[in-house]
């Protein structure tokens, strides 16, 4: 089920609004929208799982954002797919790697495993449309991946939020955003 319309917060503990820099008077929450363009267009993600023994384990992936949800995917006997079996809790991040530049997101959820054919050719069409020639071209890195989610080979999980997070970083001016659905 797609995600709705979140609520909009400006989390000032943990943005320059507490402490001032030159900039910071204004800092503002980031709309919704600016986030999901950013999920759209952002190649690697994290996803945080949890072990049935409690500990975590964190892999990168590649995701696709389609109609307010986060897709992804991992082979059925893979460590995320027997976490997710246990706990379909889960976190997805996402962003840069700098201290003063840079947007990073993080979506907490539930991962859903996808059984309807038709949301599964959406997600098929979201995946070759952002990633293009790495699943489109026999050469690509990820060929063929749309066959493995038709064959059941690889599993596809759909992530609608519960809450997403958005750390800004401009020049040193911090922002703290929380989106709750």
């Amino acid at each position: 089920m797609p995600a709705q319309q979140p609520t909009t917060e400006l989390d000032a503990r943990y943005s320059s609004a507490l402490n001032p820099r030159p900039g910071a008077s204004e800092v503002t929450a980031t709309a919704w929208a600016e986030a999901q363009g950013r999920l759209e267009a952002a190649e690697i993600f994290w996803v945080s799982t949890v072990r049935p023994d409690g500990r975590l384990h964190v892999t990168p992936c590649i995701a696709a954002w389609h109609d307010g949800v986060l897709y992804f995917s991992t082979g059925r006997t893979e460590q995320k797919a027997k976490n997710l079996a246990h706990d379909a809790h889960c976190a997805l991040t996402t962003g840069a790697n700098s201290l003063t530049d840079g947007f990073d997101l993080v979506v907490e959820g539930r991962a859903e495993p996808v059984a309807d054919r038709a949301r599964l050719e959406e997600v098929i069409t979201a995946y070759e449309t952002k990633y293009g020639p790495h699943i489109t071209s026999p050469e690509g890195t990820f060929h063929g991946i749309g066959d493995a989610f038709r064959s059941g080979e690889a599993v596809v999980f759909a992530v609608a939020p519960d809450t997403a997070y958005g750390f800004g970083r401009d020049n040193g001016v911090y922002s703290h955003t929380r989106w709750t659905f």
